[in-house]
């Protein structure tokens, strides 16, 4: 079984993609200044926020660690990230999910069963 090293913990509540494919050449202050005044939230409260490029073969991951910015990105050889396609300009994911994408998956196609609720059996 291959090791996962330096990946965003699956354990993770909430994570913000970023639906809009970015320009990669911002850095962790151009990712927080983003974060800050486009989506009005706080960089500062340790979220995690993934971004894509326009060719959806790159992520970047920014989140704030006690004291400092983390940023994480990976990069493909050859295959592209399965973006979610909503019409929202920001979708929310959990740790584990985000893993999935990472790992190529497809996640408007993970969907789970409908959640029934019954009063009576008869």
């Amino acid at each position: 079984m291959k090791q996962l090293v330096m990946r965003p913990s699956p354990s993770l509540p909430e994570v913000f993609l970023y639906r809009d494919p970015i320009d990669f050449r911002k850095s962790f202050k151009g990712l927080a200044v983003l974060v800050e005044q486009e989506l009005g939230h706080n960089p500062f409260d340790g979220h995690l926020y993934a971004f894509t490029n326009r060719q959806r073969n790159k992520i970047k991951c920014l989140f704030w660690e006690d004291n400092g910015f983390v940023l994480y990105y990976k990069s493909l050889s050859e295959d592209k990230f399965l973006w979610p396609k909503q019409t929202d300009d920001l979708v929310t994911l959990t740790g584990q999910q985000l893993n999935w994408l990472l790992d190529g998956y497809d996640l408007n196609a993970m969907k789970p069963h409908k959640k029934r609720h019954y009063e009576s059996c008869f």
